[in-house]
């Protein structure tokens, strides 16, 4: 068997793997084993792209090179992952997705300045024998494109989501229409390289397409964001599937596909949870016309100490906890698994109610709980929790605010009108851990801590549950 087919065969066996991870982690029970598999087929491509580079008669300087950009990437990867909080995850997300799109960027201008550049050379002779010359052109065009968007659009959400440029949306005037003018240009541009391959046309749709990845995000607010972590995802598989055609390996193919698709499907699911429509985000938030923030007077609020949550706790038979990005924030988790054991023990029926776009991640709650080891049966999706506050004593509402919001439901100009939220107000009594008063991530005020069956618990989320657990 030569290394070329053992390779191919490898990488049938990494793309089966990735299969696999991506099914084991579609469920909390698999999806350790899940990641497990994804790390086999990520080591197996490694190991069969190094052994079909050295085949291919690869110089000692070049190998070097190549041993030294994987060392230095394992060293920031490893760095990364140890020091990483969880409340940081989505925005580090971002940003290894703006690496897969400058990737296929420098893939792309790789690709021109082997080919295009060189219309006399051995590799445009050979494409140009095949028939395949143009579709080299239009791999080019595309791939620079796709990278482009995903770079700079994740370095966007990045700053959004660490806080460090404003969430709210960009609102240029005519911004559909230049999110729209600069598809056209695209096109055209893209139809005039295929024809004529000229440097400045790569150059003018690497700039178009960085000014238009910028634009989309920009346009999209903080109350979107879980979506558009999602949505790059999406956008940095097609971008390494593009790379995967111009190098023509077929793994990059493969699991560019796969993470493009589960990333669209993702973001669908996202916006359906939202009452978005998929192509309005995918737009940059086109049609989302946000109401009025509304500084409309609820009335007082009405607050409660942690020895009267305990009592309550005391008494009540069902508790329900609907954690949000503030509990990520407090690290508060481990106090609230300590809490439900305890309750638990004393023959009170707790479970949690997970929107899914609870903090700034798809599945971040998940994640925070299965980490503080909170049973997994006891966690149940917005869906499966929803019909049951009615029937329960109290609610727990820590560190959420937009996705227990009954302005969804009731306040048609409301900027999140429509969205589902989880109906907490429907229970006996609802106490909601805060900081202070401050509107939510979406910049909606939450008619929730002015009801009557509400009060309000203030200060750091993780001091107020050791509080409870102490008067308890």
């Amino acid at each position: 068997m030569t290394v070329h087919t053992a390779s191919q065969a490898a990488y049938i066996v990494a793309a089966l793997l990735f299969i696999l991870a991506l099914a084991g982690l579609s469920r909390h029970e698999t999806a350790r084993a899940g990641n497990s598999f994804g790390i086999a087929g990520m080591a197996v491509a490694l190991v069969a792209t190094i052994a079909l580079t050295l085949d291919q008669g690869i110089t000692g300087a070049a190998f070097g090179l190549l041993v030294a950009a994987m060392l230095v990437g394992a060293l920031i990867g490893l760095w990364r992952a140890r020091v990483v909080q969880m409340t940081g995850m989505p925005e580090l997300i971002a940003l290894l997705h703006s690496f897969v799109g400058l990737a296929a960027v420098l893939v792309g201008w790789n690709g021109f300045l082997l080919v295009e550049h060189e219309p006399g050379g051995a590799e445009a002779r050979h494409l140009d024998s095949l028939g395949t010359l143009g579709i080299h052109h239009a791999e080019v065009f595309i791939g620079v494109f796709i990278g482009a968007v995903t770079f700079t659009g994740s370095i966007v959400a990045n700053l959004k989501l660490s806080a460090k440029i404003k969430s709210a949306p960009l609102t240029l005037p005519g911004k559909n229409l230049l999110n729209l003018g600069a598809l056209v240009v695209f096109v055209a541009l893209t139809v005039w390289f295929v024809i004529d391959p000229r440097l400045w046309l790569l150059i003018a749709v690497t700039i178009v397409a960085l000014a238009l990845g910028w634009h989309l995000v920009a346009s999209i607010g903080g109350g979107d964001m879980p979506v558009v972590v999602s949505m790059l995802n999406s956008y940095s598989g097609w971008a390494a599937a593009a790379s995967g055609f111009l190098l023509e390996n077929d793994l990059l193919i493969i699991t560019g596909a796969l993470v493009g698709s589960s990333g669209a499907y993702l973001s669908y699911i996202m916006c359906k949870a939202m009452n978005r429509s998929f192509i309005s985000v995918i737009a940059g938030g086109f049609g989302i016309e946000a109401g009025p923030s509304g500084d409309k007077d609820y009335g007082e609020h009405r607050e409660v100490t942690a020895d009267g949550v305990a009592e309550l706790l005391s008494n009540a038979s069902r508790v329900i906890i609907t954690p949000g990005y503030g509990m990520a924030v407090a690290q508060a988790q481990y106090g609230v698994a300590e809490l439900t054991r305890k309750l638990r023990e004393k023959g009170v029926e707790v479970r949690f109610g997970i929107h899914p776009v609870a903090g700034r991640l798809p599945g971040h709650m998940n994640v925070l709980l299965a980490e503080a080891k909170v049973p997994y049966d006891i966690v149940l999706e917005m869906d499966e929790i929803n019909d049951d506050f009615a029937e329960t004593d109290v609610v727990l509402v820590i560190g959420a605010n937009d996705t227990v919001n009954p302005a969804a439901t009731e306040d048609p100009g409301s900027p999140i009108a429509g969205m589902p939220v989880l109906t907490v107000w429907e229970a006996a009594n609802v106490v909601v851990f805060k900081r202070s008063m401050a509107s939510g991530y979406a910049g909606v005020q939450n008619p929730l801590f002015f009801r009557d069956n509400s009060a309000m618990l203030f200060g750091d989320a993780k001091d107020r549950v050791g509080d409870i657990l102490t008067a308890l």
